[in-house]
Order: structure tokens, then sequence, then C-alpha cells
């Protein structure tokens, strides 16, 4: 690819393929493919060398002639090339300034509040929320002094309420995990603008929302206002089940600190999951996606005329309650209605507990039976997954609250794959038919 092409004139799906031809993290104008990465510690041809690459280390937003240049690189916790690819791409699929992978989608959560809050602040959070991230402010952040108030961010006029002088992050899943409920990002973004105008900017306010049910293929929280996103690159952007990553997208201003956090707090992701994510997952993102969506739609609307289904609760059905906000807010690279492949319903049932059974019956039924179902977590996968949130994902959060939080407790969660949409509903009508 000759160097001096204008690649904003290429289509997103073309460019998450090819990236850059050179780059400066790697000069590999010669190779079809990225090489891959095998060594966790750089040589250094002398001791001036290193001590320079030690002093340059998060110091980008502070010297812009770094990136005139090949960086220096010294251990892999601090970075090296597949890394570093992978965040130049990630940050344009979702059309930030920077990004900064981790081992986990956690780890990248957590690198996010570590690097925005300090002793005394605030986090408020949508009341649903995955298990994991409800756990982590629950029963680590309070240690620190960091509270979070769980509200429902849809009602805006109680977010605008909620904010105190100690709130620093606004924070939430859109589509939400698993009621795949939406928040109005352009909503908060406004309410948060406002109220950012009272306060100094050291006190600054910022949203950070996980892209990771939707992947910057559906939606792009920061073209629409966020400061930040977080995802799991487990999820759809790896798309095989090979290999764990999370990343955190933001502002230029941010990378220096986010990096910091990396270095002293670990959880760097491995160059060996980062090649195939860069080479196989992030370049195949939109292909995949196209047709999971279109399987979902399918399935989603088979599931809605079956009399045995209480609800169905799916983005792309006109039946959905906030499916012109989805038509509004989940949008591919080409400006098409993309919402998704998660979908959740429930079985039909006199009291929760007799949903919750018909539930776990009919989830037990696909592990035993089903060839194109697979009981199992995670989601945006190449093969159809189901899951029991609430006993499974969500478990760290009490029933009650599940069920206070509009979470049912036999509601299943199915994650759709690239099978023939005709064999995973044979497996779900023949479950159903057992119940």
């Amino acid at each position: 690819m000759k160097k001096n092409k204008q690649k904003k004139q290429y289509a997103m799906q073309t460019r998450l393929i090819y990236g850059k031809s050179v780059s400066k993290k790697w000069d590999y104008n010669h190779h079809v493919i990225p090489p891959i990465s095998s060594s966790c510690t750089f040589r250094l041809d002398t001791a001036q060398r290193g001590a320079q690459g030690f002093a340059e280390f998060a110091h980008l937003h502070d010297n812009t002639s770094i990136e005139s240049r090949a960086p220096i690189y010294i251990y892999d916790r601090l970075g090296e090339p597949n890394k570093e690819l992978l965040e130049e791409n990630l940050a344009a699929a979702e059309h930030g300034e920077i990004a900064v992978t981790f081992s986990t989608g956690m780890a990248a959560i957590s690198a996010a509040f570590g690097a925005l809050t300090g002793i005394g602040d605030e986090i408020i959070a949508h009341r649903t929320l995955y298990g994991c991230t409800y756990s982590l402010l629950t029963n680590w952040y309070p240690r620190y002094d960091i509270s979070t108030q769980f509200i429902d961010i849809k009602d805006t006029e109680l977010l605008r309420r909620s904010i105190t002088e100690r709130t620093r992050v606004i924070y939430f899943e859109t589509p939400v995990n698993p009621t795949l409920e939406l928040i109005d990002i352009t909503r908060v973004v406004e309410i948060v603008k406002k109220a950012n105008r009272r306060r100094h900017a050291e006190r600054k306010i910022y949203i950070v929302i996980d892209n990771t049910f939707a992947s910057p293929f559906c939606q792009r929280p920061i073209e629409l206002g966020a400061d930040f996103v977080v995802a799991s690159l487990t999820k759809s952007i790896c798309g095989f089940g090979t290999d764990m990553g999370g990343v955190v997208i933001g502002p230029k201003w941010s990378y220096d600190r986010i990096m910091l956090y990396r270095k002293d707090f670990g959880g760097a992701l491995a160059a060996k999951s980062a090649w195939p994510i860069l080479v196989y997952g992030l370049s195949s993102l939109p292909l995949r996606m196209r047709q999971q969506i279109s399987n979902t739609y399918e399935i989603a609307s088979y599931l809605a005329k079956d009399k045995r289904i209480a609800y169905v609760t799916y983005p792309g059905l006109s039946s959905f309650p906030q499916y012109k906000l989805a038509q509004k807010q989940m949008r591919d690279y080409d400006g098409n209605f993309a919402p998704g492949s998660l979908l959740y319903f429930g079985l039909k049932g006199k009291t929760p507990k007799e949903r919750h059974d018909k539930g776990e019956r009919f989830i037990n039924y696909l592990a035993k039976n089903a060839y194109a179902v697979t009981l199992a977590v995670s989601l945006g996968h190449i093969r159809t997954l189901v899951e029991h949130p609430s006993s499974m994902t969500h478990s760290a959060i009490p029933l009650e609250q599940q069920i206070s939080n509009g979470m049912d407790p036999g509601g299943v969660r199915l994650s759709i794959g690239l099978e023939k949409p005709a064999d995973i509903i044979r497996d779900l009508s023949e479950a159903l038919d057992r119940l």
C-alpha cells in the first residue's frame, strides 16, 4: 500500500483489515500480515538508550516528538508491537484518540475507574450491571472510600438530581447486561455537560460506557459524546472464544495515566493474545456481525410468536420498548441499523420461582441435547451460547436486588452465532416442547 494514501477515504470495514501499512510501532511494509512478537523483554543497545526509554514511558502527552519515531521497547508490560498495533486499530474502530489494552475486560474496567477516581470520590452506575463489575464496586471500592450510587440512569431527571460534588464517573452498559434495555447516551452527555460547567477542570465528571454488548460495529459511544469506552475484547471483537482481553479507549490526555496504571497494577494483554485479535478478530468483525444480526432477528421473531414465551427483548424488534432509541443509537459504520446479536427472553409462569424453574429446565435440556446451542457464559462468539444470568453471570447480585432492578429470575440470555438460523430454531423448539 502506498504510504501517501489517505486512509480516511476507505471504509472502516476495509481499514479494520489493513490498519497501517507502516506504523511507527513497527515497520512491516513487506509483511502481508503483521508478524507476531514473541519476546517479553527487549535488548537495549546502551544503558543510555534504556534510560531514555524509561524516561519517555507514559510521557506521550508531554512530549509529542516521541510520536515521530519508533518507540523504545523495554518490557512487555510497558509496551510491545502487537499490543500497540492492536491499540491503534481499536482506537480507530471506536473513533477514539487512544486505546490501552489489558489482559481482560475487568482489568480494563478497573483501570478506567482507577485512573479517574480517588479517595472520597463517587461513581454513579446504572442499577443493572455485569455481576463482576457490581462486585468490584460493592466489595472492593468501598475499601478505598470510593462509593457508588446505583440508580436507574434511564431516568435522566433522577441522574441530574443524583450528581454530587463527589461524583467523578457516570458508568453504564448499553445495551444493559442482560436485560438489553438501552440508555440514551446523548441525553446523559447533555446532563453531564451542564454539570461540568459549574465544576473545576480537575473535578470534571467523566462518562464511561461499557460497549461490549454492542461492539464498535453496532455503536460508538465516543461519537455520541462519551469520554471513555471500555470493552471486553474476549467477546465480539475476538469472536472465536480463543483469547481474553480488554481495552480502554478515550482522549489523548488520558493515555499516560492509563499506561501508568497498567504498568503498576499489571494486567497487560499478552502479545500472543493481541496478535490473533488483531489479525483475525477485529478484521472480521463487520462480516461476522452482519450475519449474526440477521440471525438474531430471525430467532427473536420466532420466539416472539411462541405462546410459551412471556416476552422477548431484542432492540431489533419493533415491539422493543425503546425501538426508536435503538434505531437512533445503534448504527453500523455505513449508517445501517445494527441492533446487535444478543436477545433476552423469559418463559411464562405464574410466580418468579415457576419462571426460574422453567428457565433452568429449558437450559439444562439444551445443554444435554442441543447441537447448535451451547450452555456457556461469554457472548459475541461464532457459536450460539445460552446462559441463565440470575444464577450465573449476575449471581453476585442478591436475588431480591435482581428483581427490583428489572431482572427476571427466569430470564434466558442468548448470544447468537453464525450457525444456520433454522438449526438454532430446531434446538430451541425441541427444548420448549420438553417443558
